[in-house]
């Protein structure tokens, strides 16, 4: 373990944000289907958010959240594990939005009743004297994934971590060093330890660089050509290289090449992996909305553009995909999934499955809290309504314009 001095943003208390510095742009026109089209979105994070972020500020999340499983014999196991994997996964996705001062006075009002119900949660699921307290490691290695999206989530919303008083601060770092007894296998799960690792040297606590450099070292290896890595030596035809491996090689870089130089070289090797793997993204979104229902975690539903969204977020999309066209695209995706009937139960709660409610899609470790990964799509919300993403006008995607007769450019391999 060492410490490293970190570059700071002024006022940020030592954390460094995800998202872009951005001055707001003219005011948004007066367009009726662009404000609705934000609508949307904000409607499907509420959806989301609110059962969850509710319970967890109550400390009643254990309470209320129902664990859903494949199989019923499986709940009592996945239940050690599900309520982190709701706050971590959800958090992770809101983050932006959160960090965010919106322009819209209504949305802003929103994003501050979120926002505190957010702290009141961080709270209680730290706190070991709380109902709601959660499993940071004690038991299993699952908490490690989760304890990951939970610390990518103070890395997109800084303010969410200086808004906290100091004794919760102090019992953050105690958990996310929970996570350090556990020996992620040879795949993703590499890179979240390197999460960990890389929110500690933000906040300048100590930190183990080498799983940092390994775990980044180790993806190089398993990169696989256009775009695409391994998820570990093997190829796995899935949507991980976008719930996972792309975003958390893109920012860890992001962060760690500021304070070492020599990891530049690999930074711009990745971004150029990066931009390929979003073209492939917006191509595999279908004229109706849907993509092809591929690989494992598929449960996941709209967590499967977690990185296309990302790339949005950062303004680092390719030219030859406007912002328009992936706007359009995300939304389209948003509409289809949550207008399938069962997606959510009577009572706010996700439930299993892709377009309505599958059980039989999901593996062994799927549980109701897995499934809020979905929120991963919602990032582009920490944009102002002003940024070209949201006030350019509507503009068809791949599939709909070839659809249509359009004559586009072929598409080729990097």
């Amino acid at each position: 373990m060492k410490r490293r001095k970190f570059l700071q943003n002024a006022g940020m208390l030592g954390v460094t944000p995800l998202i872009p510095s951005i001055a707001p742009q003219k005011p948004l026109p007066e367009d009726n289907l662009k404000i609705n089209t934000r609508q949307v979105w904000l409607n499907y994070l509420e959806k989301l958010a609110s059962p969850v972020l509710n319970a967890l500020a109550a400390d009643r999340l254990k309470e209320k959240m129902p664990v859903e499983t494949r199989e019923p014999a499986l709940a009592k196991d996945r239940a050690k594990y599900t309520h982190l994997e709701a706050f971590g996964r959800l958090l992770c996705g809101i983050a932006p939005w959160l960090q965010a001062d919106h322009e819209d006075g209504d949305e802003n009002q929103l994003r501050e009743k979120h926002f505190h119900l957010s702290l009141k949660g961080i709270k209680n699921s730290v706190d070991p004297e709380a109902k709601d307290y959660m499993n940071w490691g004690e038991k299993g290695g699952q908490p490690l994934v989760d304890a990951s999206f939970f610390a990518y989530a103070l890395l997109r919303c800084p303010k969410l971590w200086t808004g906290l008083d100091d004794p919760t601060r102090q019992q953050v770092v105690r958990c996310l060093r929970k996570t350090h007894d556990f020996k992620p296998p040879e795949n993703n799960w590499l890179l979240f330890a390197a999460m960990i690792e890389t929110f500690f040297m933000t906040i300048n606590e100590p930190f183990d660089q080498e799983k940092i450099t390994y775990a980044i070292n180790r993806h190089i290896e398993w990169y696989k050509g256009d775009g695409l890595y391994g998820d570990g030596a093997e190829f796995h035809w899935d949507y991980y290289n976008s719930f996972v491996i792309h975003p958390y090689l893109y920012d860890i870089l992001k962060i760690n090449a500021t304070g070492e130089p020599g990891l530049e070289p690999i930074r711009k090797q990745v971004l150029e992996h990066n931009r390929r793997y979003a073209v492939i993204q917006e191509r595999l979104i279908g004229t109706d909305g849907l993509y092809p229902p591929i690989g494992r975690s598929i449960t996941y539903r709209t967590g499967a553009f977690h990185h296309l969204a990302n790339m949005a977020l950062h303004h680092e999309l390719p030219g030859e995909i406007p912002p328009a066209q992936v706007r359009c695209a995300l939304t389209a995706v948003i509409d289809q999934l949550t207008g399938a009937k069962g997606m959510f139960d009577d009572n706010g709660w996700l439930q299993i499955g892709l377009y309505g409610h599958q059980p039989l899609l999901a593996e062994n470790y799927i549980s109701t809290g897995s499934l809020y990964l979905c929120s991963a799509i919602l990032l582009p919300l920490g944009l102002p309504a002003s940024d070209p993403f949201w006030s350019m006008a509507d503009e068809g995607w791949t599939s709909t314009k070839i659809a249509k007769g359009v004559d586009l450019p072929a598409d080729h391999s990097i």
